[in-house]
């Protein structure tokens, strides 16, 4: 139970604010910060990710005098438990308030709580759900939350202030917070992020050493289920790793499905083989929609659009003109010619009228 002298005071986020690790998500932290007018401290292992950060108006490095308000440890998943307990310890003196930005919430809280009890009640764990194929502290951005939901975590031995701090980082940020618990965050990521990011490395291992003529034919497709994939392995290794237990239980029903799969391709249920493809159209209809909202149908509209400079800007200064909001685009090359078929994704009712305006400004729409 912690005591009243124990807990922290109801606060205001005024800084310092240190960042503990100055890769992408911890520069992007502290440059939010920074554009917010708070005081930023920066610490780092790497001596040229710290300098590197200082340099693009981050922060600054730590004093051993400063007392930072609320630390934000942005350092690998394999570490947070140590660095976190390291900060409470280290900063037992001030009260300051402690979170991070790891995509895993269960295993850094079981390490305060070995290493650190009697100051867990500072410690609220945080991961803002946004990123970037770059890395490092050249890849920070200011404005990589803004709009994006960045759960918070407190457990039941959490201060409420402490809750609150964190919580206000997290608007300062431009995020929106999203309230779990460390369990609940854990199952969650591994359905939306850990488990999908596994299955498009799966697919894309089968590309690997392909006969040329195969990998001839690749289109849009496939690139769309193995875009993840791309991601750095050791980082996501020991993402998976601290999320073992609930990515395992998620792959053991992925397996299932896959053994019910195979079953029905190779005995030609069509049956089966339309209720496992049809259970995949309802999972994608159950992604939120715009703003959080609920899903909108949609539908693409392809356009044959050549690779001359300005084409593409002026396919859409036409959309534009036709008055239909378009919610996505991808482009799929054309290996054969200098042309491409851009997609645009818009909502299923305006897609006719969406076709329809193009075609009668010269362009050419797949039907």
């Amino acid at each position: 139970m912690i005591q009243a002298s124990e807990r922290t005071d109801g606060m205001t986020l005024s800084g310092p604010v240190e960042v503990v690790g100055t890769g992408l998500l911890g520069t992007s932290v502290a440059l939010a910060c920074r554009r917010a007018g708070l005081e930023v401290l920066l610490t780092d292992a790497s001596a040229e990710h710290l300098a590197t950060a200082a340099e693009l108006g981050a922060g600054r490095p730590r004093l051993p005098e400063d007392a930072p308000q609320l630390v934000v440890v942005a350092v690998p998943p394999s570490a947070l438990g140590t660095v976190i307990t390291d900060v409470l310890v280290a900063t037992l003196e001030h009260g300051t308030v402690v979170t991070d930005v790891g995509s895993v919430k269960a295993a850094p809280l079981a390490g305060v709580l070995a290493g650190a009890p009697t100051q867990v009640h500072r410690y609220v764990g945080s991961h803002p759900m946004a990123g970037s194929e770059r890395s490092g502290p050249s890849a920070g951005n200011a404005s990589l939350f803004e709009g994006r939901p960045w759960a918070i975590t407190p457990h039941a031995d959490a201060d409420v202030a402490a809750v609150e701090l964190v919580e206000q980082l997290i608007k300062v940020c431009g995020a929106v917070p999203a309230w779990q618990t460390p369990a609940e965050h854990d199952r969650a990521v591994a359905r939306i992020s850990h488990v999908p990011h596994l299955m498009s490395a799966l697919v894309a291992g089968r590309l690997s050493g392909a006969p040329d003529n195969h990998l001839a034919l690749a289109g849009q497709g496939v690139r769309d289920v193995t875009r993840v994939a791309a991601g750095d392995p050791r980082l996501y290794g020991q993402i998976v790793g601290g999320n073992a237990a609930a990515v395992v239980e998620l792959l053991t029903e992925v397996r299932g499905e896959l053994d019910r799969l195979i079953e029905a391709v190779g005995s030609g249920d069509a049956a089966a083989l339309d209720g496992i493809l049809e259970r995949g159209v309802e999972g994608t209809r159950s992604i939120p929609g715009k703003h959080g909202g609920p899903a909108v149908p949609m539908t693409s509209v392809w356009v044959t659009v050549s690779d001359r400079a300005g084409e593409l800007a002026r396919l859409l200064a036409d959309a534009v003109a036709s008055q239909v909001s378009v919610e996505d685009i991808r482009i799929d090359h054309d290996t054969s010619r200098e042309a491409g078929l851009v997609e645009l994704v818009v909502a299923q009712r305006r897609g006719e009228h969406l076709s329809d305006a193009l075609e009668s400004r010269g362009w050419t729409v797949q039907r």
